[in-house]
């Protein structure tokens, strides 16, 4: 496979560098795997902190900034990154008002952003968490113990962002962080497989002419393989299979996520289709966003999140945001 890389094991350090070049606004740690908010701590301001596996940019790191993240820490491709980052980003950001943790539901995460929290408490920083879990294709997978925290972390870190750069105490921003992660359902569809750097070879074998629904932004076992589908009907698929685990009775936030390798042309003509199936369902819809943004590497395909809303959410949702991955009204 060809990639635009040097070697695979300085993946991640490359691309750290490549993004400290790029956003002088943001401190990135290179050797300690850490990106901040430059201006951190903010006095007074609950701080966000949260990381993963690299390979779902701009997840996380690209949502550093006003109005969302406080710091990330980026782990090896599909790799958790280890507690010692975790304490070093809170440590950064912390400015007496506390942290909140947002943890993707996968084993690795969960365990390693555990650990860290009780170190960080040891330290003396008040921690808080909210486990992301949206994913409603399958129940327990290759690295989860019960459901997959996807799309939504987008709308989690985005709405818990701008209530804490408003003030509020952290009870209440991890209160709004689990409001959203409750309030949210996603649904992924594969029409290729992933490649990692390591690998250097698609990671399972997805044959031509065929789909897989319910993928993970690993790469994991969706619930099933069909004969490739019509935008239409993959729109279909997607958005009945998250209202059926979701019966939105507001309007809801919708998020055509691309997994890396689809083009804006198609998306926003898959977004045309799940915009008809949300009318058809009598679902309306508040705002859409449309794009890369928790991607898998060079994964083609998508997923759909749905998020159900309030005015307080909206309005939170709508305050400006300064990101290198996402920003208006700045």
């Amino acid at each position: 496979m060809k990639m635009l890389i040097n070697v695979p094991e300085t993946v991640v350090a490359d691309a750290l560098r490549g993004m400290a070049a790029a956003h002088p606004e943001l401190a990135v740690d290179v050797e300690n795997r850490v990106i901040v908010r430059r201006d951190a701590p903010v006095a007074g301001k609950v701080a966000l902190v949260s990381g993963g596996g690299s390979g779902h940019e701009p997840l996380h790191g690209g949502f550093v900034g006003p109005g969302m993240l406080s710091a990330a820490c980026p782990g090896e491709v599909f790799t958790s990154p280890v507690p010692d980052q975790m304490v070093r980003a809170a440590a950064a950001v912390d400015s007496g008002a506390g942290v909140l943790f947002v943890v993707k539901n996968y084993t690795g995460d969960v365990l390693n952003f555990d650990m860290a929290a009780e170190l960080a408490e040891d330290e003396g920083i008040q921690v808080a968490k909210v486990l992301v879990n949206d994913d409603v294709a399958v129940t327990d997978s290759l690295y989860t113990a019960g459901r997959r925290g996807t799309g939504a972390t987008l709308f989690v870190e985005k709405i818990a962002g701008a209530a804490a750069d408003e003030g509020r105490p952290l009870e209440r921003v991890e209160a709004i962080a689990r409001q959203v992660n409750d309030s949210s359902r996603s649904f992924g569809v594969a029409l290729s497989a992933v490649t990692t750097p390591a690998k250097g070879s698609p990671t399972f074998d997805l044959p031509v002419g065929e789909l897989e629904l319910g993928i993970g932004i690993h790469g994991e076992p969706g619930r099933e393989r069909r004969p490739m589908m019509t935008s239409g009907e993959i729109a279909e698929a997607a958005v009945d299979a998250v209202l059926t685990d979701l019966t939105p009775r507001n309007p809801v936030l919708v998020l055509v996520n691309g997994m890396g390798a689809t083009p804006l042309l198609e998306l926003y003509g898959f977004n045309a289709e799940v915009q008809r199936v949300l009318g058809e369902r009598g679902v309306a819809v508040a705002r859409t966003l449309v794009g890369n943004y928790v991607t898998s590497l060079d994964m083609a395909g998508a997923s759909v999140t749905l998020c159900e809303i309030d005015e307080e959410l909206l309005g939170l949702w709508d305050a400006p945001v300064k990101t290198p991955g996402l920003r208006w009204g700045m």
